[in-house]
């Protein structure tokens, strides 16, 4: 249905030509003032020829000829320059050829009229027109038809004696040239509309895709919690994509049994896959502790591989993905699973400890149990415990230099005496002062005990 739509509004452009007029317009008004700067190049340059083949007593006026030629379509040139295109761009094209054209056929009047072969230079005036200007055939039709005319009427009406035989030798030269430059020109333009069309598809399918890129990213912030309180402790995360979809994944979880779970990982890579990979995940562990109480966090993980694994084999993808599991309780949390070392500032002792994760990595192998281990650390009240991604500490300026593990921790040490929300708050936007370009996904939680016996 939605390609349907598309390809009815790419039609759509070319039912009423609106879009594309307007394109033609921009074109033809940008390139009529290249062709008028071509003009008062080249038609003084010229004038180096006139000395060497045109008679003497010509030369001060073929001189006069030139310099009002070149005076009038560098005025062009300028009022072509201050002016927007308009659905009379194309008029630029025929003013030059008139100035310029005419003033070669004038130029054959004085040397001859139709014996003259200085009619040549209207082949160059027609060609540089019409090949030039990528407007629409019946101007490139219309164009040619104006010059010869004109080339004729102007020596004609001279009285000027010819050969017969000379004017069907021009004329057939003159005509043959104008059917070359609008054969070209009806290539060209059938090529502009097409590259045009093509771009307005590229262009809808792009908008269709961001819209649905966005629609994902707004089901996946929205399966993130927003829990402020977890039992005795005090929470904050966030998780800010490198991509329209993240990779990086959190979750805190109360159970129907009162078990109190929090999760972080991060998906190989990031966009749609890492992010499909990413709910998967939400969604295995979420039902796997919720259903069944008393799971250790290594039981959750080698459960949560089982499917995840699977799921990965079906994509085929060679995606994996790091992660902790934790099980927080009144006075110790439990976790397992290879992920980012844990950060906690101890309050009552005023030192931050760095605790090992130690593990394997999700959807590597069908059965990770024999690699997972369970370690229990106390907290105590007041400790603050700071989760977080690789996209955190590997943050890199310009020079290169990550933000690293020890600036993490001098930032939980700074901003330790404020609320969770705000130390969350804080910390990111030192990442983000230090960080030159986000290419990773962001995702940092804190916790704070502050009663280890709340409910």
């Amino acid at each position: 249905m939605a390609a349907e739509t598309q390809k009815s509004e790419s039609n759509e452009v070319f039912t009423d030509g609106t879009e594309f007029e307007q394109y033609m317009q921009s074109i033809v008004h940008s390139w009529s003032k290249t062709l008028a700067a071509l003009g008062f190049i080249l038609v003084p340059i010229f004038f180096v020829l006139d000395n060497v083949m045109m008679p003497p007593e010509l030369l001060r006026q073929f001189g006069m000829y030139r310099l009002a030629c070149t005076i009038i379509v560098y005025a062009q040139y300028f009022a072509i320059y201050y002016s927007k295109p308009n659905k009379y761009s194309h008029l630029h094209g025929y003013f030059f050829s008139c100035v310029v054209g005419g003033t070669i056929a004038w130029m054959t009047h004085d040397l001859g009229g139709f014996d003259s072969t200085y009619y040549a230079g209207l082949n160059l005036v027609l060609i540089a027109v019409n090949v030039l200007l990528p407007w629409a055939v019946v101007h490139s039709i219309v164009n040619s038809v104006v010059l010869i005319a004109m080339y004729v009427l102007i020596n004609t009406l001279s009285g000027t004696p010819f050969e017969v035989s000379n004017l069907i030798n021009n004329l057939y030269f003159l005509s043959a040239t104008a059917v070359i430059a609008v054969s070209i020109n009806y290539v060209k333009h059938n090529l502009i509309k097409s590259e045009f069309q093509q771009r307005n598809a590229l262009k809808s399918a792009r908008d269709a895709l961001w819209s649905e890129m966005e629609v994902a990213k707004k089901i996946q912030m929205a399966l993130l919690p927003d829990l402020q309180k977890l039992g005795g402790y005090e929470i904050a995360a966030t998780m800010i994509p490198a991509d329209e979809v993240g990779g990086d994944y959190y979750d805190i979880i109360r159970t129907a049994a009162g078990e109190r779970w929090l999760a972080i990982g991060d998906v190989s890579g990031h966009g749609v896959e890492s992010g499909l990979i990413m709910m998967m995940t939400q969604t295995s562990i979420f039902t796997t502790v919720n259903r069944t109480a008393g799971y250790k966090p290594s039981t959750v993980l080698n459960t949560v591989n089982s499917v995840i694994k699977q799921n990965i084999s079906r994509l085929g993808t060679d995606r994996y993905m790091t992660i902790s599991v934790v099980q927080l309780d009144h006075h110790r949390m439990t976790f397992a699973g290879k992920h980012q070392d844990i950060l906690i500032r101890r309050m009552r002792k005023g030192i931050t400890e760095f605790i090992p994760s130690r593990g394997t990595w999700l959807g590597v192998l069908d059965d990770i149990g024999d690699y997972l281990t369970d370690t229990t650390v106390p907290i105590e009240d007041g400790d603050i415990i700071l989760l977080y991604t690789d996209g955190v500490t590997e943050a890199a300026d310009k020079n290169g230099v990550m933000f690293g593990e020890r600036n993490l921790e001098r930032a939980l040490n700074k901003y330790a005496h404020l609320t969770c929300t705000e130390i969350v708050k804080n910390i990111i936007l030192d990442v983000q002062a230090h960080m030159a370009e986000q290419k990773d996904d962001l995702t940092l939680l804190a916790l704070k005990r502050t009663d280890a016996m709340a409910a």
